[in-house]
């Protein structure tokens, strides 16, 4: 799939060693003053792209899931890195849907297949092997549904993830940076990346190299993928739950464990999907 990217920070010059941002500072200065004030500024400028750009291929990617989700499926979210946190924005917790599965590569340690130390290593996500034995550890069916969240697009684990639900003949739906995705090249063996893999596709906006504040030195501060994702992941869980609503039926939703009566309720949506849903607690 070919997207355009969104509006970017360019960091060719600053990986250079050229230009804003470089290190290339005026001799006697301290670099560029931020603040957070500049940082919420730049974040609700990529929440509006997000916003103004997205929201049909959000459209799309919810009326798929929220089909999965009604014949019995499972939404299966995965992301390595940073990008878990967009796994954990849509499953097991207060607001979410049920039927969603966050996908973790930790639970390889905790299944004892890897050691703790294993997962810190920094090229664990790059190889295209932990994904399908990440994958081998659920019960996925064919009524599910994936989705895929990297920020590069790049890394092996992420790629092969996307190929495998692809051989399972299970749609994907890929949130990316278009913008970091199109300025590098893949790093699995196929040569492929996120981009190229899914059914759906989903700009986080975020800029080549995450990070939106130029402090004149060597690199920009303050990565803002993580923000547009959270509000990808829950523009989704809203537009499955109106989705659920047109048809008269109850959005599947997760209260808070902390209100009373909650396990209850949490307990009668979850159940009939036995071990196919974990929540990291």
């Amino acid at each position: 799939m070919t997207l355009t990217a969104s509006p970017l920070l360019d960091y060719t010059n600053i990986l250079a060693g050229r230009g804003p941002g470089s290190g290339e500072t005026t001799e006697g200065t301290d670099g560029v003053p931020v603040s957070a004030t500049d940082f919420f500024t730049a974040a609700r400028e990529a929440i509006a792209r997000v916003e103004a750009t997205q929201l049909p291929a959000i459209q799309r990617a919810s009326a798929l899931l929220a089909g999965r989700m009604r014949a019995g499926g499972v939404v299966q979210v995965f992301g390595s890195g940073h990008s878990k946190a967009f796994s954990m924005e849509m499953s097991g917790r207060a607001g979410g849907l049920v039927p969603a599965h966050a996908m973790y590569l930790s639970d390889l340690a905790l299944t004892g297949r890897y050691a703790a130390g294993d997962l810190r290593d920094p090229s664990f996500e790059r190889r295209p092997e932990v994904a399908r034995e990440l994958f081998g550890l659920y019960d996925i069916r064919p009524d599910d549904a994936f989705i895929i969240v990297s920020n590069s697009g790049r890394n092996g684990a992420t790629v092969e993830m996307a190929l495998i639900a692809a051989e399972q003949g299970l749609p994907v739906v890929a949130v990316t940076s278009v913008a970091h995705t199109s300025a590098v090249t893949s790093r699995h063996p196929s040569g492929k990346r996120l981009i190229d893999l899914g059914d759906v596709v989903i700009d986080n906006c975020a800029p080549l190299g995450d990070a939106v504040l130029d402090t004149g030195h060597a690199a920009r501060v303050c990565a803002v993928s993580s923000v547009t994702g959270a509000m990808i992941a829950q523009a989704l869980t809203a537009e499955i739950a109106a989705d659920y609503q047109r048809r008269g039926a109850e959005p599947p939703v997760m209260v808070s464990a902390n209100l009373d009566g909650a396990d209850e309720h949490n307990a009668r949506l979850r159940d009939p999907y036995g071990a196919r849903i974990t929540w990291d607690m």
